[in-house]
Order: structure tokens, then C-alpha cells, then sequence
């Protein structure tokens, strides 16, 4: 057999191990922000007094973690390695679960607005992942490796919500903390996991590898500013629907919590259900198409919901969603990992991820604002102009790849 072949095949068979070790880790830690969800805003709620504007308020710090995560794992990964850096982003989840434990054995609501802040950095860390799996893999796998980690979602917000419902009763008559409590094995098996992979350092380079480029040269160009908008549309548009459709439910339209519940399930499972065929449809079909099919779902989701306030219409909606999530940001993150070499992703991969993820803190938070003062209708009406805006930058960039080619 041809040496390259059997190196190539060496190349796939590693890459597959760490990307099933990798997708074993995002479903462990991934656990944690489902679970932050489903009980950071009771457990705030129950804690203050009469005054309740500040019941979200430590769930924004969640999402404000997040994005100092996305800048703490780059600088971390520089410094210490990926693996060290992945390492410390699991252990300070384990430690901001502590953290968020103990506040509510207080009732500190301030030492509990810390806790999530920690879980949400550690979930920046994990937001890395995707892009290690990536890193990892051939060219021609890269897109099935970030399915992967995705498709672990899965798990993740299966996991969740269960420990919340096991464990959250756990320290009666101090409610939701063992659920917190929960968090942290989940954590501290990750480290293990972590601790047996060998993963190469994306910002090593060799004597063979072209200079390094200035950040801003990289995130100039068509095909990063093409993902980077195009992933943040498709991830903001899920976030900020996501947040507002159980209060136009149960609020604006009077159903039950039950059901509210269950519709944003049914939209957890659509959002990493198809990751398992994503990678296989970039593949066949290439990644600006599938970006393309999720921002047209994400059109048809916002039809559904105009069509009228039944209850299929908030689940059918929540739905597809969760399809056009999957298809947007999978599609997108391929295009961003395609857009910069091996010995550059730490920068670009930190400057990608705070902003998408301050974006999505910001559209988490005006969520609520928007529902507020216009309603559900007007929520949907955010959808087009940001769908559309994405469709001409991925038919102005297949047309740019076309050409080339063509050249």
C-alpha cells in the first residue's frame, strides 16, 4: 500500500479516537448550561425580595461568562497548551458549581451571579472544542468532526435537565443546590479524559509553514467575515427566539409550563439531532449550501410562527429553529476553521468566539425586552433581515469559490 495512504489512514484513525474522546468531554461539561437554564432563574427568583427585576440578571452573567471564556481559552491555550487550557476551563466549572452551591445555601444573590459567570467561562472553554476537533482532523473530515461534537448536545441536554429534576431537592429545605453539586464529577471526569488525549498544539509552526498573518489581515478577508456573520445570525436568531417563545407561550398565550417545557425540549433535540448527517450533507453538497438550507429553515420557522399562536405553531416553529440552527452554525463554523492555517487558530478562534458570543449574550437579554414592549410578532420579524443579510454573503461568496475554481 502507497505510504501516503497508509499515513493518511494513521491521520483518520487518530483523528476519530480524539474526536470521540473530545465529543465524550462536550457532553460531560455541555451538561452544565441546560441545567443553568432550567434553574438559574427559579433559584434567583426565590432568593429575592419583593423586587424580582434581577431574576435574570445572573443568567446574563452566564452568558457574559461565555464570551470572557471564548478570550481566557485562547490566552490559556498560548500559554499553557490546549490541553492544559481545556483542562482549566473543566475545572472552573467544577468550581463555579461550588461557588453557586454554596450561595444558594446563603441565599447570596451576588455569590450566586459569580458561580454562573464561572460556569459560563468554563463553557467558553467548551465552545473551544468544535474548533479542536476540527483542528485535529484531515481537511476532508473536518466538517464530519465538528457534527460530532455537536451531535453530543444530544447527551448533554438530556443529562441537564435530568440532574436538575434528580438532584435539585437533594439539600432540603435549600432548593436547586444539589443539582449545582451535580455539576461538579461531570467536571472533574472531564479532566480525566482530557488528561489521556494528546492533542497537537494549533499554534506550533514548523519551518515549512507560511509566516504567521496579523489578525487583521486574516478577519478581512470574504470567507472569515462570510462564517463569522453567518454563524453569529444563525446563533443570535436561536437565542433570542428561544428565550422569548416560553414567555409568548405561557404569558402572552396562557399555556401551560408543562408544555412550554416541552416545546423548547422538542428544540433542543432539532437543534443536534441532525448533527449526525450535517457533516455528511457539507460533504456532499458543500458548506455554503448547507449554511444557505439553514437560513432558509430559519425563514421557514418564522412563517410558522407568523401563521397563527396555536400550540403546533410555537412547537413546529421552536422546530425548525433548532434545524436551522444546526445547518447555520455547523456550516458556518467550517467556513471560519477553512479561513486561517493551523498555526494562527488560537487568535482567530478567540477573536471569532467573543464576538459571537457577546452578540448572543446581547440578544438573550433583549429577548425579553422585545416581547415586552411589541410582543411575539415582532420577534419574528427579526428573522428576515438577518437571514437575508447572511443569504447575500453566501451567494457572494459561492460565487467568489466558483470563479476561482473556474480561474
Amino acid at each position: 500500500m502507497d505510504g501516503s495512504v497508509e499515513g493518511l489512514q494513521g491521520q483518520l484513525k487518530a483523528a476519530k479516537r480524539n474526536v470521540f474522546l473530545l465529543s465524550t468531554v462536550q457532553a460531560l461539561l455541555g451538561a452544565a448550561p441546560p441545567l443553568t437554564f432550567a434553574l438559574g432563574g427559579l433559584a434567583t427568583y426565590q432568593m429575592l425580595g419583593e423586587d424580582k427585576s434581577l431574576a435574570t440578571a445572573p443568567l446574563t452573567g452566564f452568558n457574559v461568562g461565555v464570551a470572557l471564556g471564548a478570550v481566557a481559552v485562547a490566552i490559556a491555550s498560548r500559554f499553557l497548551g490546549r490541553q492544559a487550557g481545556f483542562m482549566l476551563g473543566a475545572l472552573m466549572g467544577a468550581v463555579g458549581a461550588g461557588v453557586a452551591a454554596v450561595a444558594l445555601f446563603r441565599s447570596d444573590f451576588w455569590l450566586f451571579a459569580i458561580g454562573l459567570m464561572m460556569i459560563g467561562i468554563s463553557g467558553g472553554f467548551t465552545q473551544k472544542i468544535r474548533f479542536a476537533a476540527a483542528d485535529v482532523s484531515p481537511s476532508f473530515y473536518k466538517p464530519k468532526a465538528i457534527s460530532w461534537i455537536l451531535a453530543a448536545g444530544i447527551v448533554s441536554a438530556i443529562l441537564g435537565p435530568q440532574l436538575a429534576i434528580w438532584f435539585k431537592d437533594l439539600f432540603e429545605p435549600v432548593g436547586f443546590a444539589g443539582a449545582f453539586v451535580a455539576l461538579i464529577p461531570l467536571s472533574l471526569v472531564a479532566i480525566l479524559i482530557l488528561a489521556a488525549l494528546r492533542l497537537p498544539e494549533a499554534g506550533v509552526r514548523t519551518a515549512e509553514d507560511a509566516p504567521v498573518r496579523p489578525l487583521r489581515e486574516i478577519v478581512l478577508t470574504q470567507r472569515f467575515i462570510t462564517g463569522m456573520v453567518c454563524g453569529i445570525g444563525s446563533y443570535a436568531l436561536m437565542t433570542f427566539m428561544m428565550t422569548g417563545a416560553p414567555l409568548a407561550m405561557v404569558i402572552g398565550c396562557g399555556f401551560s409550563t408543562e408544555l412550554a417545557t416541552l416545546g423548547i425540549q422538542w428544540h433542543v433535540l432539532a437543534m443536534f439531532a441532525p448533527s449526525f448527517f450535517t457533516g455528511m450533507l457539507i460533504t456532499r453538497f458543500g458548506t455554503e449550501k448547507v449554511v444557505a438550507a439553514g437560513l432558509v429553515i430559519l425563514m421557514a420557522c418564522a412563517v410558522v410562527a407568523h401563521m397563527g399562536i396555536e400550540l403546533w405553531n410555537f412547537w413546529g416553529a421552536l422546530v425548525l429553529l433548532g434545524i436551522g440552527w444546526n445547518f447555520g452554525f455547523i456550516g458556518s463554523t467550517a467556513i471560519v476553521a477553512s479561513s486561517y492555517r493551523p498555526h494562527e487558530a488560537d487568535k482567530v478562534q478567540g477573536f471569532h468566539d467573543i464576538i459571537l458570543f457577546g452578540t448572543v449574550a446581547l440578544s438573550s437579554f433583549s429577548s425579553g425586552k422585545v416581547f415586552t414592549a411589541w410582543g411575539w410578532e415582532a420577534m419574528n420579524l427579526v428573522i428576515w433581515p438577518v437571514t437575508i443579510l447572511c443569504l447575500v454573503l453566501i451567494f457572494l461568496l459561492m460565487r467568489r469559490t466558483a470563479a476561482t475554481k473556474a480561474a
